[in-house]
């Protein structure tokens, strides 16, 4: 068999590691950003009324009564309005940020299988990725943030801006052009390195620890310890924000 016949028949994941790795990342932070929407909507209704609280005509209700309210007011549905800005978004930034991570770690870095993997070096590895991938992923962003914003202009009364995400984009690009699509991407990009300087080198450093010193293989168990792991370190060190964002 024929050197190219031998590459054909690998599995795609073995071919095309680094868009396997992309494709797999990016569709698992989609669906993670579909079942937890309705919670960060929620989140951004009640950061709204208390902005627009000028009188007693805003309700003030919980997390849940908000949730039920906008599902029997507004339809079920409406709790994932504006969840597309929000999935574009994870695809971006998730897919580039874990590619990145792994060509940082295994090319540039060099971390050799078998052995130990310096912390400093994950550290830098993951406040690197961290960096790029929100870096790519801002205009996502910021059209995501303007797109919530809409809730704020209707409850003030005033007209819609935007009449879908494709409109948003296309209206930010018009009135500001490309640079325009990267406002306010300075600090969005610190912070997401220093979250990634937490997230990712927390799980990779536990995974590659268990795998080394435990009778753990590299299967589900490990990778849902590592994830645990890291989602507990970034809830005690950046809040409830950083796990909605990166865990």
């Amino acid at each position: 068999m024929s050197p190219a016949e031998e590459e054909s028949s690998l599995p795609l994941p073995e071919r095309w590691p680094r868009a396997s790795k992309f494709a797999l990342s990016a569709c698992a932070a989609a669906v993670a950003e579909l079942v937890t929407f309705p919670l960060d909507l929620t989140k951004t209704r009640l950061q709204v009324q208390g902005e627009a609280a000028a009188g007693p005509a805003v309700p003030y209700r919980g997390m849940l009564r908000t949730a039920a309210g906008i599902a029997q007011e507004e339809g079920v549905w409406k709790l994932w309005q504006g969840a597309t800005p929000a999935v574009y978004r994870h695809i971006v930034y998730t897919g580039v940020r874990m590619v990145t991570y792994e060509h940082l770690r295994d090319s540039v870095l060099g971390r050799a299988e078998g052995e130990s993997f310096p912390l400093w070096k994950a550290v830098v590895g993951g406040i690197s990725a961290g960096a790029i991938g929100q870096f790519f992923a801002s205009p996502t962003d910021l059209v995501k943030v303007q797109m919530q914003m809409e809730g704020k202009r209707k409850l003030e009364g005033k007209p819609l801006r935007f009449r879908g995400v494709h409109h948003a984009f296309l209206k930010i690009l018009s009135e500001g052009g490309v640079r325009g699509l990267w406002a306010g991407w300075v600090p969005n990009v610190q912070r997401a390195a220093l979250v990634n300087m937490g997230d990712l080198t927390t799980y990779d450093t536990v995974k590659h620890f268990l795998l080394l010193n435990t009778t753990l293989v590299d299967n589900s168990v490990t990778h849902s310890v590592s994830s645990i792991c890291c989602c507990w370190q970034c809830l005690l060190w950046a809040g409830s924000s950083c796990a909605g964002n990166s865990c």
